[in-house]
């Protein structure tokens, strides 16, 4: 056992001092380099010709998150279909609006909505993939508690860490009719480890304690909430759409994920993890599929069909202006 004289006593509490501030120091210089970027877009729904009202959905820690909900077309007499769209990290709901035209003219409602510490919503201590999922869980309990909207249909669809949010919460329930995940990552500890590397830092010492730190602060494993376990526990349709240009989520993890869940649909399409040179045909085909996955909700069906050429109507002007259901 070492002893310690009396005179050395206070040299060691300053180097304890001194190794504990430093790692103080090495823990918020994690925290600000991992904080995801705030930015505001000026776009609205009615850059896009749509109507919409702006709204703030109570999330949890006392927070509120904005969304812009945008209703279906025609004057509604029965509870309609509805979507629940999420951007990615740094991302707001003006990233995600070119998805919503081409769902609202095939009769959907929308609820773009923004994650804390993302535009305009609330900022809270931290951002992290499980509080991603809290915000949707919220939002989702928004639409679900209007006279206007199906509960029974109400689909998912997120980009990136939302995409990686909308599986994990599908996986804790049982009245999601459909995720739509564009560009998720397959596991967050492969996500970090590609993202430390492009920033020079070596995994061993310094990565592995990185991943141990934010594991540490967002109180999750990441092998806990990796979109590799969530698609395993679905109890919903999921199309995967990936970019095959994508560098910052690599194709391979798309094809990783459609090869855990075999009901699950894959489609591949030219374009990067931000922008799709094949928007077009993408959207097509989650229409397509969304429609087969409310048809499946409504009726009870057991199985959604393979991805049907898409056949969405422009909505009514009396009725819910349901989806064109192939």
């Amino acid at each position: 056992m070492v002893e310690w004289s009396a005179a050395a006593l206070p040299t060691l509490a300053l180097l304890c001092g001194v190794a504990g501030l430093a790692l103080l120091a090495i823990n918020l210089a994690i925290r600000l380099s991992l904080r995801a970027p705030r930015l505001i877009d000026p776009a609205t729904p009615t850059d896009y010709g749509l109507g919409f009202s702006e709204v703030r959905i109570p999330t949890v820690r006392g927070r509120q998150l904005r969304a812009w909900w945008i209703p279906p077309a025609g004057e509604a007499k029965s509870p309609c279909p509805a979507l629940l769209v999420m951007h990615g990290w740094g991302g707001n709901a003006a990233t995600m609006l070119p998805l919503a035209p081409p769902f609202h003219a095939a009769g959907y409602g929308l609820l773009l909505v923004e994650a804390r510490n993302h535009g305009a919503s609330d900022g809270d201590s931290f951002s992290s993939l499980p509080r991603f999922a809290e915000d949707m869980e919220s939002a989702l309990s928004w639409l679900q508690a209007r006279a206007d909207v199906d509960s029974r249909r109400i689909a998912l669809i997120g980009h990136s860490v939302g995409a990686a949010a909308a599986l994990l919460l599908a996986a804790r329930r049982k009245d999601i009719a459909a995720v739509v995940s564009i560009a998720a990552f397959a596991h967050p500890e492969t996500l970090m480890r590609r993202y430390l590397a492009a920033k020079g830092v070596p995994f061993v010492p310094f990565g592995w304690y990185v991943l141990q730190y934010v594991q540490h602060v967002i109180g999750h494993r990441f092998a806990d909430i990796a979109p590799l376990r969530s698609i395993t526990r679905l109890n919903c349709p999921v199309l995967l759409v990936h970019g095959l240009d994508d560098e910052t989520v690599p194709a391979e993890e798309a094809r990783l994920l459609h090869a855990r869940q075999s009901g699950s649909e894959l489609l591949l399409i030219a374009g990067s993890h931000d922008d799709y040179a094949e928007m077009d045909k993408g959207l097509d085909a989650a229409i397509a599929f969304v429609n087969a996955a409310m048809q499946r909700a409504e009726t009870g069906a057991a199985t959604v069909s393979a991805l049907p050429a898409a056949t969405g109507k422009p909505a009514g002007a009396a009725d819910c202006p349901e989806p064109a259901y192939s």
